[in-house]
């Protein structure tokens, strides 16, 4: 797991949970509380599990990282459809977790609300088709108008800013878009972003 700190103080750490094993997954089992462990056996779906869990173990490491603390002292609890609340230590830093596929992602900073989405740029999908459903008119002519290639990437581009910003939950000052070959990442924040963090993964 790598994590990368821009001029502003966000920093974005990104997972490939192909490389992660069992006996892993069994370390990061231990890190969640009662709350986490009773909602992590409730998912049906395998994906959707393992997605939680890495999600959950990810934000641990960063913010145990950023805060000099091990992933086990970071302390969450759960909220019905929302994002968990940090419960210590106190004063920690703000953060936003997403995934898509086998990829896992947060973002964290000391100084400002963050909402980040990532999306895995799957060129079978119908993107015209979900555009009607989610954009409007200009859009969908916008996009009509490009070659497949170009059209995919605008496509996900928008849908990752419309989901950053909805996790946000306030106006933002700042949305960044980070290059990846398989994804699209975007960050927005509450506060003016100078300069998009440098996105780094593990080998």
């Amino acid at each position: 797991m790598t994590s990368t700190t821009s001029a502003t103080g966000a920093s974005i750490w990104l997972l490939d949970s192909r490389g992660i094993d069992a006996a892993q997954l069994g370390q990061y089992e231990a890190w969640l509380g009662a709350a986490e462990t009773a909602r992590y056996a409730r998912f049906a779906r395998p994906l959707r599990r393992r997605q939680f869990l890495l999600g959950r173990a990810l934000l641990r490491v960063a913010m145990g990282t950023l805060l000099d603390l091990p992933p086990p002292a970071i302390v969450l609890e759960e909220r019905p459809g929302q994002a968990p609340l940090l419960l210590s230590p106190e004063g920690g830093a703000h953060f936003s977790i997403s995934h898509s596929g086998h990829w896992v992602a947060c973002a964290l900073s000391r100084t400002a609300p963050l909402g980040l989405d990532i999306e895995v740029c799957d060129p079978r999908r119908d993107v015209l088709a979900l555009a009607r459903q989610a954009f409007g008119a200009e859009v969908v002519a916008e996009l009509e108008g490009m070659a497949l290639e170009a059209r995919l990437a605008a496509f996900y581009r928008r849908w990752s800013e419309a989901e950053a910003r909805y996790k946000l939950g306030m106006d933002a000052a700042s949305c960044v878009t980070l290059p990846h070959a398989e994804l699209s990442i975007v960050l927005c924040s509450a506060a003016p972003l100078a300069h998009a963090p440098v996105l780094m993964v593990p080998d």
